[in-house]
C-alpha cells in the first residue's frame, strides 16, 4: 500500500547509484522529478520501461527534469544494466529497501501463482518544491514515460 500522499512532501532518501555516487533527493531541490520504482533490472517490463525513458530523455531534459530509476539491485547490476542498453540516467541501489519501504512500494505481489515480496512499479512526480504531484501506480512500461511527459508540460507550462 502505497505511503506517501499527493500534496505530501516526499520523503528524503541517500543511496548510490550505477557508479556507486550517492544521490539525496534533496539535492534536487528546484528541479522537477521523476522517482521511478521498478521491479528488477533487465528484465522484460523493466528493461522496456527503462528504454522507453531513454528514447524520450532529451525531452525530459529539455523540460529540466530529473530522472531516478530505483530498485532493490545491486549498484553493480544497476552499472550492466545502463550500460546495456546506454541509459543516460540515474538508477539507484535500494538493497536495504529502506526507500521502497518508505514510499509503501515494497508489498505482497502474485506470479503465476506464487505469492512474494516485491516492488510495485510506482513512480512519483515530484514539484521543485519537494512535493508529490502525482502518483503513478501499476505503471504501463510501454507508455509511461509519454504520460509523465503529457503531465510534465501540462503542470510547468500552465
Amino acid at each position: 500500500m502505497i505511503k506517501v500522499k499527493v500534496n505530501q512532501k516526499a520523503p528524503d532518501f541517500k543511496l548510490k547509484d550505477q557508479d556507486g555516487k550517492i544521490h539525496k533527493l534533496s539535492d534536487y531541490k528546484g528541479k522537477w522529478v521523476l522517482t521511478y520504482f521498478y521491479p528488477k533490472d533487465d528484465t522484460p517490463g523493466c528493461t522496456k520501461e527503462a528504454c522507453m525513458i531513454r528514447d524520450n530523455f532529451p525531452n525530459f531534459k529539455k523540460l529540466d527534469v530529473v530522472v531516478l530509476g530505483i530498485s532493490v539491485d545491486s549498484v553493480e547490476s544497476h552499472k550492466k544494466f545502463a550500460q546495456k542498453y546506454n541509459l543516460p540516467f540515474i538508477l539507484l541501489s535500494d538493497e536495504k529497501k529502506e526507500v521502497v519501504k518508505k514510499y509503501g512500494v515494497w508489498s505482497k505481489k502474485k506470479f503465476m501463482g506464487k505469492v512474494y515480496e516485491g516492488t510495485l512499479r510506482t513512480s512519483f512526480l515530484i514539484s521543485p518544491q519537494g512535493k508529490i504531484v502525482k502518483i503513478y501506480e501499476n505503471v504501463k512500461p510501454e507508455t509511461h514515460a509519454d504520460e509523465v511527459l503529457r503531465d510534465l508540460k501540462e503542470l510547468i507550462l500552465n
